[in-house]
């Protein structure tokens, strides 16, 4: 990956002060976001993720233009 790539999905801290919020009711001290920081990545299925949705693009367009060319053939009857 180079530099000029562009992020697709990333996570902040206020995405991480968010679900600190929601599960203990406070924020997270700056010590607990750097250790949230580094184990981040050891929980996130990144494969699967992308696989999941590569594959739920692809089926929505097949369903798409499966619509359509239904569509068409009723016109053409």
């Amino acid at each position: 990956m180079s530099d000029s790539d562009p992020i697709i999905y990333s996570v902040n801290i206020d995405d991480v002060q968010h679900v600190a919020n929601q599960e203990l009711s406070r924020q997270l001290s700056v010590e607990e976001l750097k250790i949230v920081e580094e184990k981040l990545g050891d929980h996130m299925d990144w494969y699967g993720a992308i696989a999941s949705a590569i594959n739920d693009v692809l089926n929505d367009r097949n369903e798409n233009s499966t619509l359509a060319e239904n569509h068409l053939l009723q016109e053409g009857s």
